[in-house]
Parts: structure tokens; sequence; C-alpha cells
């Protein structure tokens, strides 16, 4: 990555010069932050090299036009996460929407519970994480990949605290789920290349 002046500015000292001054250069220093995450996002959700740089170049132009309504009530980087998903989401999600159930608010997410999860192998777990709808993906990348909180996550999508807890728990039973089946094929393959080697 190229040097630059602003190396040692923050995020929001950028946005926050770009608005006032609207001199491309502050942008341009964002664009070189964020570009490759904002494409490793798109990628996550579409896995297609082509479309994900058409996703990102559409989200740096929305960028552009909202970056004046930025506050910094949450860091930046969030915010722009948020839009990402967002955008990403609109554009594969299909026109039936899910009818959600009401969710209680005492659903606890412990750090016990995500022992035995965080614990899987990264080749497989990756494999079983492209198997997942778009939306559940998304959901346990930010609150396992990206560190998110539980507040932070709500904001993204747009829904309660509550309902952030239900759907990690549902996302996680299901990628548990693809992660033992991709696990059982594995070793049954193993098996069967070892009993040709015994005959």
């Amino acid at each position: 990555m190229k040097s630059s002046k602003y190396t040692s500015y923050k995020d929001e000292e950028l946005v926050s010069l770009y608005i006032t001054s609207q001199k491309n250069e502050y942008f341009e220093e964002i664009y070189e932050r964020y570009a490759n995450k904002v494409y490793r996002k798109c990628y996550s959700f579409v896995y297609n090299q082509e479309k994900a740089e058409d996703l990102t170049h559409d989200i740096f132009l929305k960028l552009i036009v909202k970056i004046g309504t930025y506050k910094e009530t949450s860091k930046f980087s969030t915010w722009l996460y948020s839009i990402t998903y967002n955008y990403c989401m609109d554009q594969i999600r299909t026109r039936k929407k899910k009818t959600e159930v009401p969710l209680p608010d005492q659903i606890d997410i412990s750090d016990e519970d995500d022992a035995d999860f965080l614990d899987f192998q990264s080749a497989e777990l990756e494999k079983s994480l492209k198997q997942m709808p778009s939306e559940e993906r998304a959901i346990l990348q930010m609150k396992y990949q990206e560190d998110f909180s539980i507040k932070e996550i709500a904001e993204t999508m747009k829904i309660s605290e509550s309902a952030v807890k239900m759907r990690l728990l549902r996302s996680k039973e299901k990628l548990k789920k693809y992660y033992l089946e991709n696990i059982t094929v594995f070793v049954l393959i193993v098996m069967k290349i070892l009993s040709l080697f015994e005959k």
C-alpha cells in the first residue's frame, strides 16, 4: 500500500475534513483504507469476483452521496459496514420476505456457548459458511470475524438486539450441522482411499 501523509489521521477526522472541504484527497485516503475490505465483504456475499467488484464500486458511489449523513455516534468502519451489508442484502434478497416471530428479550449468548464453535477447523468452517444463506453467513461473520458487539450488529441489520441473539443461535446451529456433515463426508472419503491401499 502506498504511503500517505494522512496515515496518522483517524477515519472520523478524514470524513470531517472531506465533508467540510470536499477535497478529493481526503476521500481517496478513505478509499485506500477500505476498498479492499469492502470488496472482501462483498465477495463473501456473492463469491464472484466480477460481481464483488461491481458491488464495491456501487457502494463507494453511495458513500460519496451518504457521507454527509455520518454521525460519530458509531465508528466509521461500523457505519461503512452497515452500508455494505444493507446494499449487498438488497441485491440478493428475494422478494418474498420471511415472517419473523416476536422474540423474547432474555436470550443470552455466552462465551461458553461459543467454545466448541470457535474450535472448528478453518478450512471446513469456510466451506460450511459458503453453504449458508447470505444473511445468516453475514451475521456470523460480524460476530466472529469482525468482532462486532450485539448492539453493533443490531444497528447494522436494523433489528432488535434480541432478534440478533436469536438469529445468532439459529445460524450457529445451522453452521454446526453443515460442518459436521462436511467432516463426515471427508472422513468417509479418507476411509475409502485408505481401504484401496490395503487391498
